[in-house]
């Protein structure tokens, strides 16, 4: 999966994910470029048995609390099909600038490709507890209010909030509490 200094030891096990755009780059602004993300999710949960169990995308990062048979290849897929979608989605509306950060930022042993969309690897952390659980679905829930997007996490759109609020959600979700 690229490298990464974090390790997954129980790649069944739920997961808090966090997945960042290179250099903290906004690719996220736009809803073309989430519904990529989005799509590519409901891809995994019904072709690879991906349970999410709370996500929120902001602009130039992504949380999730997920797991699937195994995360590690899960996410593999999600990075690799969403940077070529959102690769080809920049090309086509000729975004040049935002191409030449993801061409300038590239880790220099990325000789295969021109451009690099994800930072490599993956930030996880084990949910070993439902205590665990609850922190971080939570903290993913409450992430667009202190970064000041929203006065109530249910009114990002982009979220899982709204599911634990009763509402249906963009994403379909393993509710846990």
């Amino acid at each position: 999966m690229g490298r990464s200094r974090y390790k997954i030891y129980e790649p069944t096990h739920p997961h808090f994910i966090t997945c960042t755009v290179l250099h903290w780059i906004p690719i996220f602004t736009n809803k073309e470029s989430v519904q990529i993300v989005l799509e590519s999710l409901q891809y995994l949960q019904c072709n690879h048995n991906l349970k999410l169990y709370a996500y929120v995308i902001l602009e130039n990062h992504l949380h999730l609390v997920a797991s699937s048979d195994d995360i590690v290849k899960d996410i593999a897929r999600f990075k690799s099909y969403t940077a070529r979608e959102i690769l080809n989605l920049l090309k086509k509306r000729n975004i040049k600038t935002i191409l030449d950060q993801l061409e300038f930022y590239k880790k220099a042993h990325k000789v295969d490709r021109e451009f690099q969309l994800w930072q490599e690897g993956i930030q996880s952390k084990l949910i070993q507890s439902e205590q665990m659980m609850m922190d971080r679905i939570n903290y993913i829930h409450n992430n667009p209010i202190k970064r000041g997007y929203v006065d109530e996490a249910k009114h990002w759109r982009y979220s899982s909030a709204r599911d634990y609020e009763g509402d249906d959600g963009l994403v379909e979700i393993e509710k846990v509490f």
